[in-house]
């Protein structure tokens, strides 16, 4: 993501993606860590359910950033 020389209109929205993105990638981190080790077919699967929601949601967010500015 690229500074901006001009704050955003809505700041607090800004500061909400922007803690959105860092939690989300975060999170997917962590669950593609969890993969390797799950027990069972069903174990990898909630866990890339969860993954393909979180990637859903950041991509949501960053778009969001970029219409911000």
């Amino acid at each position: 993501m690229v500074e901006r020389f001009l704050p955003t209109e809505d700041p607090v929205r800004e500061a909400v993606l922007r803690w959105t993105v860092h939690r989300d990638a975060a999170d997917i981190r962590r669950l593609l860590e969890w993969l390797p080790s799950a027990r069972s077919a069903r174990e990898r699967d909630v866990l890339m359910g969860r993954v393909r929601g979180l990637l859903d949601e950041l991509s949501t967010a960053l778009n969001a950033l970029d219409a911000l500015g």
